[in-house]
């Protein structure tokens, strides 16, 4: 689990659309950290089911994470 939970940024969503319009920069950044600590989970998740890979296959997986690579992100 990370130190700020996907939930946690998610109620922080809802809090700030009772004040703020939808496109608030501060809610923006918070639904921007929300598919961020999704993503992030669902690596994580992935990564623990996963057997363990080659230097090379590593090494491809982390090109897709890295958006100066040109994997597609």
């Amino acid at each position: 689990m990370t130190a700020k939970s996907w939930t946690q940024e998610r109620a922080k969503i809802a809090s700030l659309s009772r004040f703020k319009k939808d496109d608030d920069p501060a809610i923006i950044k918070a639904r921007q950290n929300l598919k961020a600590l999704k993503l992030e989970e669902h690596v994580r998740n992935v990564v623990n089911e996963a057997p363990p890979l080659t230097a090379e296959q590593a090494d491809r997986i982390a090109k897709l994470l890295s958006p100066t690579q040109g994997g597609g992100c």
